[in-house]
């Protein structure tokens, strides 16, 4: 489980960076499962310190993605509210 948790944050994290628009939402999902990977992996002591760095990059990729959505999103509607 610790080495899924790392992967699904590194490919958070990435699409999270790259993309604000609707392909950030699954950047999201990804860190939501990152997420629930990480905690379940923290239980096994052979890769409870992979796990820790995944739960990590799945909540910085969480908080990022949102917020970079909502950003988006609050940009489009002032760009269509001017039309």
């Amino acid at each position: 489980m610790g080495i899924a948790s790392l992967v699904l944050g590194i490919v958070s994290l990435c699409i999270s960076i790259l993309s604000s628009g609707y392909l950030g939402l699954v950047g999201t999902v990804c860190a939501i499962l990152g997420i629930i990977f990480g905690i379940m992996g923290r239980r096994d002591l052979v890769n409870e310190r992979m796990a820790t760095a995944g739960l990590v990059c799945s909540i910085i990729a969480l908080c990022l993605g949102l917020v970079l959505f909502i950003v988006c999103a609050g940009a489009v509607g002032c760009f269509m509210a001017l039309y």
